[in-house]
């Protein structure tokens, strides 16, 4: 497959032009990339604006993931999530519909970034079954009933899938109740770029999903910040026709031709030999996986390349599994008192994957650590997210949040899933959640005198 980005940087670089252009470094080399970071110069074409080279990648890319449309992003998912969302309150607007979204209680924190920009309405979907915030299990049966019984029907369902800790969704059957239902279905599948090439293609697109994002750069060999927003054959053409302006509303205006590079380079990765490499590491991973099973390891989520461990029935945090690896020179994607999460891809290798086992199945068992974590009430809603994230805030320590209105989302990333939602009333439920993962400070809105 053709590399047209690649390609053309390659030889401007050669070239040997003077640059009296940006950026300032002109192609002098200072960390040793520099000659191939241009910018919107005679033939580069225009990311959001493409009709030559960038279009040309985008068009392979969309054959590639089997997609109506996509358009790169050189600012990740978040960029991507920002614009779908822009899309579907747009395509609300032109059907006489409120621009209400239903929406997984997981959802990473740019979703309420979003919702604070564009004055959506939120209807969360929490999960069938009390657990972890990182987590939100919803069958289709559950939002076939959620969607009965709501009072005012969304335009659209957003959910998280794969989510961080490797659970992936049925989105096919969720794809069937939304359009039984006659509403979009929107995906962040920031963490399964990769499905659409398994054995099994799961990739959202693929099994019903009007739009979705992917981080390119969590799954694929893409720089930090490659991301794409796909939008599927059977979207409203509204979604094609507008997605180069939700993109670019949101977006710099000088995007990385390093990370457009790495994308396009991307997608000859993928045509040549991609699918074999990602079978067999599926496959070593999950020979790893039931290697663990067997020792007593409790394995958590369905999604073939990451692996999260759920140690504590061993007697171990899973801040102290992902210690164990580091001082073994392995350095886990996340960690927090319950769970271990690891990613792989096939540029790990076996050797590599059975050093990763070696290391788990030589942990001696301990007795198990019953301590769960606290479960959050449902919250009071008492301020949109756009009235609290523009409100007057000011930082106050956990043990004296009670009673106040949520105003910035305190979490860390990774996973940047809010606890409490911007507008909503921090009970005891919340601080305690706060506290065990370790929050001591959050940015409530400001009583006025």
């Amino acid at each position: 497959m053709k590399t047209p980005i690649c390609n053309f940087v390659n030889e401007y670089n050669k070239s040997g032009k003077l640059r009296l252009h940006m950026p300032g470094h002109k192609g002098k080399d200072f960390l040793g990339i520099e000659g191939y970071d241009i910018t919107e110069i005679d033939g580069a074409d225009v990311l959001y604006n493409a009709n030559g080279i960038i279009r040309e990648s985008e068009e392979n890319a969309a054959k590639l993931f089997g997609t109506a449309k996509t358009v790169y992003s050189a600012e990740g998912s978040s960029l991507s999530i920002r614009a779908m969302l822009y899309l579907a309150t747009l395509y609300a607007k032109e059907n006489g519909r409120k621009p209400i979204i239903a929406a997984g209680r997981n959802a990473h924190r740019v979703f309420m970034t979003a919702a604070a920009l564009l004055d959506f309405e939120i209807v969360w979907i929490f999960p069938e079954k009390s657990g972890n915030i990182i987590s939100c299990d919803i069958s289709p049966d559950y939002l076939d009933a959620f969607l009965s019984e709501i009072t005012e029907k969304p335009v659209a369902v957003y959910i998280t899938s794969p989510d961080y800790l490797g659970n992936i969704a049925d989105i096919k059957g969720i794809s069937e109740v939304c359009k039984k239902h006659g509403v979009l279905l929107l995906v962040d599948n920031a963490h399964g770029a990769y499905l659409r090439f398994l054995p099994e293609n799961m990739h959202p697109i693929s099994l019903g999903a009007d739009i979705c994002c992917d981080s390119s750069h969590k799954t694929l060999p893409v720089l930090t910040g490659g991301a794409y927003l796909h939008i599927s054959d059977g979207a409203p053409d509204i979604m094609s026709a507008y997605a180069e302006n939700a993109m670019s509303l949101f977006a710099s205006t000088s995007p990385s031709y390093i990370i457009m590079q790495s994308l396009d380079m991307a997608n000859k990765y993928i045509a040549d030999g991609y699918l074999e490499k990602l079978e067999k590491t599926a496959n070593a991973v999950n020979k790893l996986k039931n290697q663990l099973s067997e020792y007593g390891f409790e394995l958590i989520g369905n999604e073939p390349m990451k692996l999260t461990l759920s140690p504590k029935n061993i007697g171990y945090t899973g801040e102290e599994i992902a210690g164990v690896l580091s001082e073994n020179g392995i350095e886990c994607e996340f960690s927090d008192p319950d769970f271990t999460v690891m990613m792989f891809t096939p540029e790990i290798g076996n050797d590599e994957i059975e050093l990763v086992g070696n290391i788990l199945l030589s942990i001696e068992k301990k007795e198990a650590i019953t301590e769960n974590p606290p479960v959050l009430s449902m919250p009071e809603k008492a301020l949109s997210v756009r009235k609290a994230v523009f409100s007057a805030s000011e930082e106050i320590d956990i043990s004296e949040c009670e009673g106040r209105i949520l105003s910035s989302a305190a979490i860390s990333c990774p996973p940047a899933i809010p606890i409490t939602v911007c507008g909503e009333i921090i009970d005891k439920s919340a601080i305690k959640c706060f506290k065990y993962y370790g929050i001591k400070k959050c940015r409530v809105v400001k009583k006025l005198p």
